[in-house]
């Protein structure tokens, strides 16, 4: 797993934010589109995609795009 294609699918939950938005340091939940159901889609990519299932305290402890990257790279 790569960083770069996981910020590519972290980017694919949202609809209306661009692309160049994203990136390793992003924060995520300062994004204008980010919401609940935004992180619930970004749960379940994780799980499909990685087949790692993080909990919402694993979510709660990752700032930017890069520390949940590292989160599920670990598991």
């Amino acid at each position: 797993m790569e960083v770069k294609d996981f910020i590519k699918n972290f980017a694919n939950q949202f609809d209306d934010t661009e692309i160049s938005e994203f990136k390793p340091e992003t924060e995520f939940r300062e994004l204008d589109e980010w919401s609940s159901l935004i992180g619930l889609a970004i749960l379940n990519m994780i799980e499909k995609k990685y087949a790692v299932k993080l909990s919402f305290s694993d979510m709660r402890q990752a700032k930017t795009i890069d520390d949940l990257y590292h989160i599920v790279a670990a598991k």
